[in-house]
């Protein structure tokens, strides 16, 4: 029987690399304790040198082996080191890697010693090899260094089972079909064995089916298919059903081994009129993740991983990811699995195609990419193509050749940026940034395609580097930042010959001197590098059913300093209830409902606030002359020119004041004052959202604002020391006002402070952006109650944390 053991803890780390160290008997106490996932530098959050974690180190760890495994298969499997390895064990090299974000296993069974200790030696590589993708050009993200996934000691027996694949079909009939292929490893085995299949709902078995083999005369992969299943739920988007799919082989009676994956059954197919999904025609909305974080870059562990997962569906509300630009964390898929998060996968790269050498260990990567995560459900797409390069027919003839043999259900696509380009794939996929903020949102397909037929299209990439917006910029630009993506969401919903549209991007990131603002940071996430949203992460959040949780976020500070000018209107609500009440110092303005004119093909449509004149408008005139005065504020805002009268405009007012008896003065200078123009007193605005005529939601903003309170609030309040590495969370740091909104532009220093089993991944003490940041904790292998202490300049907090 198989037996998984991970070795993520306490392993020995150095950051140099001395042939000494591979020596017998080498005393590594210069080196220091560490876990894994791990980095092999920690940075700073922006304006660090590139090349600091740029070397060659070393990490080394005792094995000991039981006597009772002799006579079994030992592998070591390794799920990711940046960018290349050297595996040596008790002094022998075993193996040379190349390749960052593949997996790879070591045959150890020969070079194990059962009588003593093992010395495992790892030697990483983290320098930008041009001879391994992504690298050989620029790169716009940062790829880190160390052994920042797990590793694992798997035992099997001699013969024993590899991999299964697994694949369904007829999956919209009441009978539905479903193969297993089974890849066997052996050695030279003459037994008739037996392999059985099991479809399990939990513990529930659904179908099952059983076939012979003879060990010696079949050939490694053995296709065993279930007919006329019954019963069997679907994978969806809000029904994620997974099954367990359970492959024993047998002995006669004896099981030599078990193989379990998860698995979903549905259909997903683009076709030249969209994407279908079980039948279904659905609009693909989501953006492009990738998987770094500050400080620890990419070493981050599964509840964290999987957090990621969560925040792109359920607090964005996405329905698609796209693993920009390399394979990611097993962990982050095996959430989208979990929670309906459909995925988009490609092969590391970025614009730069090498020589044969460098092909050939892209190709590689499109075989190991597909086989690692075969029978995942949420991946609907494989990428097959170096992000944004250049045509090259044969290499994309070679990429697309090995995904067809290896997946003969999913479609293929290929990045790229170039127009009319050579379309190999099943799907034209092409990065659209011709949105610069003007009336053009995206071209239309016949334009990227150069094709007179229609073809299954997705657009791969918007907005990013056309706009890049940080935390702390000013309310002007975050806004625009917002509409920009609120646009090309519109725009997709609209567009029956595009599949859906997935944005640049989801989280800031870390990245090369040539790239971003020049500190080490490309600021075109709707997120930041803590996760945290920005005004355009609610251009995403407000489409999402209300079930899902309710947004109503006003795109303004609603201070008449802020803007150019001066002023508060218009602004804009980005919301998913059906109409908002809108109160100004406590009197109530008017009801407000969605700008179906400007954005008719979203789901929940942005409210427009143009004016806030009230209701009971405090003028000796006649109800009609208070309404046309209205529309009069309304479409003067609307044209951006409100004290900008013309001549026309002031025969307007004349008119009224003499049916009236009063003013023009008089009118006018109510009305500039409740349009919140200077002299007016605090603007106090209460907005109430409605659903069903029902008020589900309410939020207050204005000028009345103090420092109120600092808040601390951890994604998790349980951490488990029943993890395969160490545990971690996020904790969030906010400071807030009276009217509990974030002090936007509050940048004070903030300390944190651990007691109990846990410590803090990167600093300790760092400054706050936009009013809000956030730190990730571990845990260190003890159990107990954490207290996690926070100090401002002004407050402090803490909160508790459990390890089990």
């Amino acid at each position: 029987m198989r037996k998984i053991i991970f070795i993520n803890n306490n392993w020995l780390y150095k950051e140099d690399f001395k042939s000494e160290y591979l020596a017998k008997d080498f005393d590594f106490k210069e080196f220091k304790s560490i876990d894994l996932p791990h980095t092999n530098k920690e940075l700073p959050y922006n304006y660090f040198d590139e090349k600091d974690y740029q070397f060659i180190s070393c990490y080394a760890k005792t094995l000991n082996i039981d006597y009772g495994y002799k006579g079994k298969r030992i592998y070591l499997d390794f799920e990711g080191v940046m960018l290349a390895c050297d595996i040596y064990l008790n002094g022998t090299h075993l193996l040379n890697h190349k390749g960052g974000y593949t997996p790879f296993s070591v045959d150890i069974t020969d070079y194990v010693n059962y009588e003593k200790e093992n010395t495992l030696v790892i030697v990483v590589d983290s320098t930008e090899r041009k001879d391994t993708p992504p690298y050989g050009n620029v790169v716009d993200y940062l790829t880190y260094g160390g052994i920042y996934r797990e590793v694992s000691l798997r035992i099997v027996e001699n013969t024993h089972i590899n991999k299964i694949y697994s694949r369904a079909y007829n999956c919209l009939q009441d009978k539905k079909t479903l193969e297993v292929e089974v890849e066997l490893e052996k050695y030279n085995s003459n037994k008739e064995l037996e392999i059985l299949i099991e479809l399990l709902d939990k513990e529930r078995v659904v179908a099952l089916a059983n076939k012979k083999i003879n060990d010696n005369k079949e050939g490694n992969k053995t296709l065993i298919t279930i007919n006329d299943i019954k019963g069997v739920e679907l994978w969806d988007l809000d029904n994620p059903k997974l099954y367990n799919i359970k492959a024993t082989l047998k002995d006669n009676k004896d099981i030599i081994d078990v193989y379990s994956d998860k698995f979903g059954f549905r259909e997903a197919i683009f076709k030249p009129e969209g994407f279908y999904l079980n039948g279904n025609l659905i609009k693909l909305i989501g953006l492009n993740r990738h998987q770094s974080y500050p400080y620890v870059g990419y070493a981050m562990p599964e509840r964290v991983q999987k957090k990621d997962a969560d925040i792109l569906k359920y607090e964005l509300g996405l329905n698609i990811v796209r693993t920009s630009h390399y394979m990611q964390s097993r962990h982050f898929l095996d959430r989208c699995d979990e929670i309906g998060l459909l995925v988009f996968e490609e092969i590391p790269g970025w614009q730069y195609i090498g020589d044969k050498a460098w092909q050939d260990i892209s190709l590689r990567d499109v075989e190991v990419m597909i086989k690692r995560d075969y029978n995942r459900p949420s991946i609907i797409l494989w990428g097959v193509r170096i992000n944004e390069s250049l045509d090259n027919h044969d290499f994309y003839t070679k990429t697309n050749y090995i995904a067809k043999k290896l997946d003969t259900v999913r479609q293929t696509g290929g990045v790229r940026y170039i127009h009319k380009s050579d379309f190999l794939e099943d799907v034209y996929t092409l990065n659209d940034f011709v949105h610069d903020g003007g009336e053009k949102v995206l071209i239309t397909q016949k334009e990227a395609t150069g094709l007179e037929r229609k073809v299954p299209y997705l657009v791969t990439e918007s907005n990013g580097h056309m706009y890049p917006t940080k935390m702390i910029d000013n309310e002007a630009k975050l806004v625009e930042h917002a509409n920009r993506h609120l646009r090309v969401v519109n725009r997709a919903l609209g567009a029956e010959d595009i599949s859906g549209s997935i944005s640049w991007c989801a989280f800031d990131y870390n990245t090369h001197s040539c790239f971003g603002s020049g500190d080490k940071i490309c600021y075109h996430g709707v997120m930041d590098m803590f996760r945290n949203s920005k005004y355009a992460a609610y251009s995403y959040s407000s489409q999402k059913d209300s079930k899902y949780g309710i947004v109503l976020e006003p795109l303004t500070l609603a201070c008449r300093g802020e803007r150019a000018g001066g002023g508060i209107l218009p602004f804009t609500i980005l919301t998913n209830c059906d109409y908002v009440k809108i109160y100004k110092n406590g009197e109530f303005i008017d009801d407000y409902y969605p700008d179906i004119e400007n954005y008719p093909n979203l789901y929940h449509l942005p409210v427009n606030v143009y004016h806030m004149l009230p209701v009971n408008l405090d003028l000796p005139i006649s109800e009609k002359d208070k309404s046309d005065i209205r529309n009069f504020v309304i479409n003067k805002i609307k044209q951006g020119n409100l004290e900008d009268l013309t001549e026309k405009d002031n025969d307007f007012f004349k008119k009224i004041a003499d049916r009236s008896g009063i003013s023009v003065s008089m009118i006018l200078g109510l009305i500039f004052r409740l349009a919140g123009g200077w002299g007016e007193e605090e603007n106090m605005i209460t907005i109430k959202g409605y659903i069903n005529n029902e008020q589900v939601i309410s939020k207050e903003i204005g000028e009345l604002k103090s420092r109120n309170r600092l808040e601390v609030i951890p994604d998790d309040y349980k951490l488990s020391l029943n993890k395969t590495s160490y545990d971690a969370t996020r904790v969030v740091i906010k400071l807030l006002d009276n009217m509990n909104n974030l002090l936007q532009f509050n940048n004070e220093f903030i300390e944190v402070q651990i007691e109990g089993p846990a410590k803090i991944l990167g600093p300790s003490k760092f400054g706050i952006q936009g009013g809000i940041t956030a730190f990730w904790i571990r845990t260190i292998g003890e159990a107990g109650k954490v207290k996690v202490k926070v100090k401002g300049m002004y407050f402090q907090t803490e909160t508790i944390i459990e390890v089990e």
